[in-house]
Parts: C-alpha cells; structure tokens; sequence
C-alpha cells in the first residue's frame, strides 16, 4: 500500500481551532487553557486517506511526537535520511519520535486512541516496546502555520524517560540517532521546525 492510501486521522481546522481563536504558533502547554479546548476537539476526528489530505490546509493531521530523555537527561536526536517518507524533511535533525495517527476501532477514549499511536510509532522506529513507553506523558502541542508542512499537521507532543540501551533505531534507511546534552544545542538551523520551536520553548 502507498503511504498515500494510509487511512490517518485529522481534525477540522475550524473546530480545532474554533473559527481561528485558538490557532497559535509554537509549542503550546497542555496547562492552560487554550491547550485544553484544542485537547478537546481532538475526540471530533475523522478518517481521511492521507493523500487526499497532503494539501489540504482545512484539515490538520495529528501526528504524534515523543520526546526521549534518557536517565542522564541527555536527549534523543536523529537525522532523517533519505530513505524517510516524508521528502520535504530529509536532511533535518529532529528530536520527535512519531508520526501520522490512525483510528484505534474499540478505544474508550481519545487519551487511548494518542497513546497507542505513540507508543506503536516508538516500538516501529526505536524498538521501544509497549512494556517500557507505560510511562509516556502529553505534554502539549506544536504547530507552525508557516509552511507548507506544517500547514497541515498539528503535533501532539508526549515526554517519555527512557534506558539509553533500550532504544535501536529500526529502520536505519530512514534515521541516525544520538544522545546529546540539551544545553549544548546552540544551533536551531539543522532542525526541523517543529523541532527547533520546542528547544526554544524548553530552553
């Protein structure tokens, strides 16, 4: 099947956002208030097939992003490669594991339907299995208006604290990964947006 024909879930700009009053750029906390509304559109999802979606700015795809920290609290970069899906992000540095969300048929809640998403993401990318992601924590969200990427994606961002020696990347075509101090990042411009906009907030 072409990543094209993947069935992916996405939520109407217009509810999401509710008619722009709680669009925002950056990293949004899931604290406040704001954060909330937006958390609570996301049970509202539909079911669109991703190639229809691509460049449709009046749905936004929901992607789940990990953050990994190890217990040293260095935290986890990766180059993307080549061999990744996504072609308008190979050559950045990330440090978001995830990726497009599917329907969950049979989950309670939309809380079930974000973390078993996020964790099968982290179990195909780094082989982290379901056992070691129980303590996966949302953090917020992160969305840039001001591409073309991120026009049609909304991230919602989870933190996880992680055994360095339990993470292996798995699809070594697609990703190189790394520990690094996070203070010791000084230059945002090899990342992605997402990416970059998050160290900025965390700083």
């Amino acid at each position: 099947m072409s990543k094209f024909d993947e069935m992916i879930t996405v939520v109407p700009r217009t509810i999401l956002f509710n008619n722009e009053k709680n669009q925002f750029n950056g990293f949004l906390s899931n604290n406040g208030q704001k954060g909330s509304k937006i958390f609570e559109t996301l049970s509202q999802y539909e079911v669109k097939r991703r190639g229809d979606m691509e460049e449709d700015p009046t749905y936004k795809q929901l992607i789940s992003y990990c953050l990994l920290q190890n217990e040293e609290g260095q935290i986890l970069v990766y180059d993307r490669l080549s061999g990744g899906g996504e072609s308008r992000l190979h050559g950045q540095s990330s440090i978001g594991v995830g990726g497009h969300m599917n329907d969950i048929v049979g989950a309670a809640s939309i809380n079930e339907v974000l973390r078993i998403n996020a964790q099968r993401e982290l179990e195909e990318e780094i082989g982290l299995s379901e056992q070691k992601t129980q303590n996966l924590q949302y953090i917020g969200f992160i969305n840039d208006d001001t591409n073309e990427v991120g026009e049609v994606h909304l991230g919602v961002l989870f933190k996880i604290t992680v055994d360095s020696k339990d993470v292996e990347v798995k699809e070594t075509d697609t990703l190189k990964i790394k520990w690094v101090e996070q203070g010791s990042i000084e230059n945002y411009d090899d990342f992605e947006t997402w990416s970059a906009l998050i160290l900025e907030a965390l700083q």
